[in-house]
């Protein structure tokens, strides 16, 4: 069957986020015997016109749309991301009415029914879509119904209205099954200086009290082959890019495993730069060498707060001291480091702010990047905190954006500006 997927985020909040994870989706869709089109509307000045050119061109039997962010996090100024989306979803309507048309990604998987009934779109996949969106492609091809395949809902549209039991699509153990996208593809017509993002693992199971991503990717930590993600670096690197971004949530974490991961790039000696996300539990002096030998320029380091009663209400598991460690032994290699302050949530005072950006400003960090009031995402702790305070409703579904901020302070609080 002929497939259309369409990366949906036009958003450049940092950088301009090429679609990793619908390219995986193509890869293990190609796989399993089905001919799919690709198309990243981030490189297109006219939305519309692209899908309307996409759809003549590929002549689609089913349409998948990654939405990656609901909103930008900004509390002081929110911006809502989906109203793009389902005009996209609309466009897609308009020129193929009978072709179902399906939703995914790491954004909708947060908010499964409320994005599907808001995007207007036949049914959505929530959380890793490789094994489950082929499967669902095969049963629309063959006019089964999607009744079943885990992870899968869909919408009253097509009259087969149901939410099956499971949260997330299967979340395979051994993330090696699933093939690598063909960087010729995917990646073109990217500039070749853009920064290619990379995955070499799957879930977390810190539980930091505000963060979604065990939503998306499940708590349980799950790896490829350091060779495999290696030699896909490898294939990106012949095809004239030379910048990495590691997408992980925790690079470092388990560090055997990190250190196995850069060993493996240095030994092929491509000649490449990469960052990535730290987790500042002590970084070991040895991962830190490995990293900058491998080619680590530069690593984020989302401390979040410089007061210890406030990392202990976030459930962080790290101390200020691992915090000045990990900093300090990531620059005495070369490697930026940019921090991160999430400022605002549960016990937050003005006092333990200023403690905070003093924290911060001891650090002498290459970039700080400081957040007032914490995006509140459903099934967390700071979800529950926010219910039990009245800060939201039992019956708010937190599609739109809402934000926590401690009792106390001011919304319209701005930091000072800080010295890196």
């Amino acid at each position: 069957m002929r497939v259309l997927l369409i990366s949906a985020n036009t958003e450049r909040i940092n950088i301009p986020v090429l679609p990793l994870g619908l390219a995986q989706v193509a890869a293990a869709t190609e796989q399993a015997g089905h001919e799919v089109s690709l198309l990243n509307l981030m490189l297109e000045e006219d939305a519309g016109g692209a899908v309307e050119r996409a759809i003549h061109a590929c002549r689609p039997g089913v349409i998948g749309i990654s939405v990656r962010n609901i909103d930008d996090q900004n509390m002081q100024a929110p911006r809502f991301l989906l109203d793009p989306v389902r005009q996209v979803v609309r466009a897609c309507r308009t020129r193929c009415a009978d072709v179902p048309i399906i939703v995914g990604g790491a954004g909708y998987s947060i908010f499964p029914e409320a994005a599907l009934a808001w995007l207007g779109a036949d049914a959505g996949v929530c959380g890793e879509g490789e094994a489950v969106f082929p499967a669902l492609v095969s049963r629309v091809e063959r006019g089964e119904s999607a009744g079943g395949l885990p992870g899968v809902r869909t919408s009253a549209r097509r009259g087969d209205a149901r939410v099956v039991p499971a949260r997330s699509a299967d979340r395979r153990s051994d993330l090696d099954v699933f093939p690598f996208p063909d960087p010729s593809r995917w990646l073109s017509p990217a500039p070749a200086d853009s920064w290619v993002p990379v995955q070499s693992r799957r879930g977390c199971p810190l539980d930091c009290s505000y963060c979604s991503t065990s939503l998306i990717e499940g708590r349980r930590v799950r790896r490829r082959s350091p060779r495999l993600v290696a030699g896909e670096l490898a294939r990106a690197r012949a095809a004239g890019f030379r910048r990495f971004y590691f997408v992980d949530n925790t690079f470092n974490l388990p560090d055997s495993y990190a250190r196995r991961l850069c060993d493996e790039i240095a030994r092929l000696d491509l000649d490449i730069e990469w960052r990535c996300i730290v987790y500042p539990r002590a970084l070991p002096e040895a991962l830190a060498r490995a990293m900058r030998r491998a080619g680590c320029v530069e690593a984020s380091v989302g401390f979040e707060s410089g007061s210890e009663p406030i990392l202990r209400a976030l459930n962080k598991r790290f101390r200020l001291d691992d915090v000045r460690v990990t900093c300090t032994r990531l620059a005495d290699h070369g490697i930026r480091r940019d921090g991160f302050l999430l400022l605002g949530g549960p016990g937050e005072t003005l006092r333990s702010i200023d403690e905070s950006l003093a924290f911060a400003d001891t650090l002498r960090l290459d970039m700080l990047k400081v957040t007032f009031g914490i995006r509140i995402y459903p099934a967390t702790p700071l979800h529950r905190s926010a219910l039990e305070e009245g800060v939201v409703s039992p019956d708010d579904n937190l599609l739109f954006p809402r934000f926590y901020l401690a009792r106390g302070l001011d919304p319209s609080w701005r930091p000072p500006g800080l010295q890196p």
